[in-house]
């Protein structure tokens, strides 16, 4: 059974606007979000930053970008070609916006999109950001070998995501967001990095922290 008012992510959940909000706000924001996972809410604005470290040409994709929060790693004039995707018209037409206020509308288009079937050729982007998005997924392990997929030799995915596997402290967490239709099936740590080193990458790092873990891996090259 669904808890009423919160929505799933096909409607415009309550927490599309909360999450942002959060984010937006370090000071207030950093410490609810504190509070509710174990985390700290700067490591997201940190892995975020490295879509700033990109050269001009680079091509990002951003999914699911919901309301653009990755976007905030990118510099005005950068010269990045970045496409925000998502299920989401709701939360594409939310990204756009942030992309404007931000002063990065020139180097963003959004796209609607499955991350569990991406409309991409293989290799197409260097950089994948799946930021609090893993945990959301119908079927986590077919996005994985989505976004690997698009993503080309030597280029880096980065993410974070609640897991299964933080302690039963995060249990009623993962339930009452579960039955809110916000959290799909999950998966745990250990199953993100066997999915991500089967699809192609070599380097993966993925660290707990709280109820999230915070990964990056680099696509294998050809052999």
């Amino acid at each position: 059974m669904r808890l009423p008012g919160l929505g799933g992510w096909s409607e415009d959940p309550l927490w599309s606007y909360v999450y942002p909000w959060l984010v937006e706000h370090e000071r207030v924001g950093g410490a609810a979000w504190r509070a509710g996972t174990g985390s700290d809410l700067a490591l997201l604005h940190d892995a975020a930053a490295e879509l700033g470290t990109l050269p001009a040409g680079s091509r990002v994709i951003d999914v699911p970008t919901g309301s653009g929060v990755a976007l905030r790693g990118v510099r005005p004039g950068q010269g990045l070609d970045v496409v925000a995707a998502d299920i989401s018209a709701t939360m594409l037409r939310r990204a756009s916006d942030t992309a404007h206020r931000l002063g990065v509308a020139d180097q963003v288009r959004t796209t609607l999109a499955d991350v569990g079937d991406l409309p991409f050729a293989d290799a197409t982007f260097d950089l994948v950001a799946t930021f609090t998005g893993l945990h959301c997924f119908p079927d986590p392990h077919r996005a994985v070998v989505e976004m690997v997929r698009v993503l080309a030799p030597g280029g880096v995915i980065t993410g974070s995501s609640i897991f299964t596997d933080t302690g039963a402290r995060y249990e009623p967490l993962r339930r009452v967001a579960g039955r809110a239709g916000i959290l799909g099936p999950m998966c745990t740590s250990d199953e993100a990095r066997t999915w991500l080193c089967e699809a192609g990458c070599a380097q993966v790092e993925l660290a707990l922290h709280g109820a999230l873990g915070y990964f990056r891996a680099v696509k294998a090259g050809p052999a």
